[in-house]
């Protein structure tokens, strides 16, 4: 296509190529936002002002205020005339052989701006705020082709407008503004500030927890510079390890979750363009005080944790995204962990980071493999299959490598959310009469006096305190909140219970496991076991939700289904011995075992 003002065939003509650019993948004007801030960041400002100018339009016979400028000022270095003209050239830049910073790319301050608006003016300044450098991008000029080149910078005033409103202008900075806002999804500032502020703060939470730089957040109305509506992005971390944030209270001040497990942090290297670099992995749970009650989720901070699921990618101390290639759909108990993968820009064409950086692709895509399946069918352990990577150079070996701690990490971390969810809502009554751990005392008190010792009453002797402590810790091993499992040994060991029941995933194939501590038997069921889904999960209610008659039914004949397909299963169990001293051995277990069930069960009848 020829261009309007002479007959050269451009290979891309300008103005079609600027209106494609437009829809260069940002998600929304957050994001968009941030690519300026990641710019003044990378000119060293330590306050960064985000300011959203209002007008009043009349709508009918109303008067709403629209948001018809948005603003972002820094106190950086600031720029001479020919790097601020090279910065509203579409991919150039000043940072990109740069890999030391946030920045390297160079397409930010263009790309971002014309995804939100047709206009976009910058000022910036080396010697004070009174001797600013401008110049400007206007996408109807370059529509008609009257805009061929970026503008030479002029001096030229700031207006007092902008002057008035904001508060960051020091010896140097820049000052970047937005209008004719065209593709802004938010009409209004509080809008912007709202649906931003999260997303600034999360992005941004490791330069605002440590001083590095402010964020000012702002909204006036034209014409009104004193009536602002302002505040100061808190760090949102979605590992809640941060100690002041935007999390609501009692976490506002200190942190929710604690790091987990003994390599709370890992430090993995990857070898890329001849070099290893270290990507570190963390890892976080939620205490279990912020889980109180049967619906936690539904409290402020519960809901501030659901807008925070998934694994946050940190390159350079700025987040890019929040994955969800690990995150298990639908599920309200993901809100309770949190992962963070911290990296270099060294790092992006293996992990994929886009140029708008909003996202690592290769790495999410690693950890959407099913590594399971995947070793089954090379049939490979998984170390045979990282080395078969690393000499063959395919670069899905260090991605999977990353992704496969990962999935192993919070495999644990679920089974021992499950085991605290459990525990947290289900209720014990230890000290009634009729409970399954009284009447199991009272028919085992009966078998003692009869003659039958068991190895665990040796330590029924032992003073209260040691078998309590004995008692909670290894409830604690378990999983069980450490304020339950204390609650439940001291329960036990005042009113003389011989048993204690807990709920964890094991690493055995066995329904359940029996272990004696302080004279009492623990009895740990496997909730990892398909029969602890049959009979328990089928028979367990949640406080507050009532059940139809359709729905109770339905759980009855699967929790009877589940016991008929236990009794089959040791009926096979029995079949499949050898005949003659094993297959006894198994009969005459299960007739003990039926004798002493007898005894048991007698007092319920």
């Amino acid at each position: 296509m020829p261009s309007k003002n002479s007959n050269r065939y451009d290979v891309v003509p300008t103005h079609l190529a600027v209106q494609a650019m437009r829809d260069n993948g940002y998600r929304n004007a957050a994001f968009a936002i941030a690519e300026l801030i990641d710019n003044s960041i990378q000119a060293k400002a330590s306050a960064v002002e985000l300011i959203c100018v209002e007008k009043e339009e009349r709508v009918g016979a109303r008067l709403r205020r629209r948001v018809n400028q948005i603003a972002v000022l820094d106190n950086g270095t600031g720029m001479d005339g020919a790097t601020l003209r090279m910065a509203l050239q579409f991919g150039n830049g000043t940072y990109l052989n740069d890999r030391s910073g946030i920045g390297r790319f160079g397409m930010g301050l263009p790309s971002a701006s014309i995804s939100q608006c047709k206009r976009v003016d910058v000022w910036s300044w080396t010697e004070g705020p009174d001797k600013p450098l401008y110049t400007y991008l206007d996408l109807d000029e370059i529509e008609r082709e009257e805009m061929l080149e970026v503008p030479e910078p002029v001096m030229q005033k700031i207006p007092k407008s902008w002057r008035s409103a904001a508060m960051a202008f020091g010896a140097s900075g820049t000052l970047v503004v937005w209008s004719s806002l065209d593709r802004c999804m938010w009409r209004t500032g509080n809008a912007i500030i709202r649906n931003s502020e999260e997303i600034i703060g999360r992005m941004y939470r490791r330069f605002l927890d440590d001083g590095t730089v402010t964020i000012r957040l702002a909204t006036l109305l034209e014409g009104d510079p004193k009536g602002v509506d302002e505040k100061f992005a808190k760090p949102n971390d979605p590992g809640y390890l941060m100690s002041v944030t935007s999390c609501p209270e009692p976490f506002d001040l200190t942190p929710m979750f604690d790091p987990w497990g003994e390599e709370h942090q890992i430090i993995y290297k990857v070898g890329f363009n001849g070099k290893e670099h270290d990507v570190t992995i963390s890892f976080s749970l939620a205490k279990t005080e912020s889980r109180p009650g049967h619906n936690p989720g539904a409290l402020p901070h519960g809901r501030h944790a659901a807008r925070n699921v998934g694994v946050s990618f940190v390159r350079a101390g700025r987040e890019l995204e929040l994955a969800q290639a690990w995150v298990t759909k639908y599920d309200p108990v993901e809100r309770w962990w949190g992962v963070t993968i911290e990296f270099s820009p060294e790092l992006d064409e293996l992990f994929g980071v886009s140029n708008n950086k909003q996202d690592a692709r290769f790495l999410s895509e690693a950890g959407n493999i099913d590594v399971d399946r995947l070793l089954e069918t090379e049939g490979k352990s998984m170390q045979e299959l990282m080395d078969e990577y690393r000499v063959e150079e395919d670069p899905i070996g260090p991605l999977l490598g990353i992704s496969n701690r990962i999935t192993t990490q919070l495999r644990q971390i679920r089974a021992l959310l499950k085991t605290q969810t459990i525990a947290t809502r289900r209720k014990r009554h230890h000290q009634d009469p009729n409970s399954p751990e009284a009447i199991g005392t009272k028919v085992t008190r009966e078998r003692q006096e009869e003659g039958h010792p068991g190895a665990s009453d040796k330590d029924e002797q032992l003073p209260a305190d040691e078998k309590k402590k004995l008692i909670s810790d290894e409830l604690i091993e378990r999983g069980l909140p450490k304020v339950e499992a204390m609650r439940i040994a001291a329960t036990t060991v005042d009113t003389g219970l011989k048993y204690a029941f807990a709920e964890a995933e094991l690493e055995t194939q066995a329904f359940f496991s029996v272990k004696p501590k302080g004279g009492t038997l623990i009895i740990t069921l496997n909730t990892g076991h398909p029969a602890y889904s049959h009979l328990l999960d089928a028979l367990e209610t949640q406080e507050g939700i009532e059940l139809t008659n359709e729905e109770l039914q339905e759980r009855f004949i699967r929790a009877w289904s589940g016991l008929r397909l236990l009794l089959e299963a040791w009926a096979r169990y029995e079949d499949e011995q050898p005949p003659g001293p094993r297959r006894e051995a198994v009969q005459d277990a299960r007739s003990d075992w039926g004798r002493v069930a007898r005894a048991f069960l007698k007092d319920t009848e």
